[in-house]
């Protein structure tokens, strides 16, 4: 495999990285085509063998299984620390002010619910899924700072 550093953030990746959105339940989101957890598991082990350090989802692919999904992977076939794990925050999970957006509380509520699904205490790559016109930049980017401040991201 190849590695590469990824930006300038010091972080070194394989250079093809393992897309987790076709992993999850679905009965749980709105995609029927995903792969339930037996039929994944090929995947996670695949990609462990092969050197692909870096693993890609989201909060709401599948409703947050996909991210269910990978953390047992990693326990199941590698450990977190060979592991880039990235995943997203901005869709809707759930009704109500956390439950979606890139509001301060809703950054929290996410971060710490996918730190739960994904069975680890860090996220080394958290990305914006989608802009929020509702909430401002700074508000944003403030919260984002925290976090990787407290040391989840």
């Amino acid at each position: 495999m190849e590695f590469t550093r990824l930006g300038r953030t010091g972080l070194r990746v394989s250079r093809i990285g393992l897309g987790c959105m076709s992993y999850g339940q679905a009965t749980a989101g709105m995609h029927q085509w995903t792969l339930d957890e037996d039929a994944a598991a090929s995947f996670f082990r695949q990609a462990v063998e092969l050197g692909v350090t870096f693993w890609d989802t989201a909060n709401v692919y599948q409703g947050g299984t996909s991210e269910e999904f990978v953390g047992r992977a990693i326990s199941r076939f590698t450990r977190r620390e060979e592991i880039v794990l990235a995943t997203k925050v901005s869709g809707k999970m759930h009704d109500g002010p956390g439950g979606s957006g890139l509001s301060r509380k809703a950054i929290l509520e996410q971060t710490d619910a996918s730190l739960r699904r994904l069975g680890t205490d860090y996220i080394d790559v958290y990305y914006i899924h989608r802009f929020d016109p509702d909430t401002p930049v700074e508000e944003t980017m403030q919260v984002l700072d925290d976090l990787v401040r407290a040391g989840k991201g």
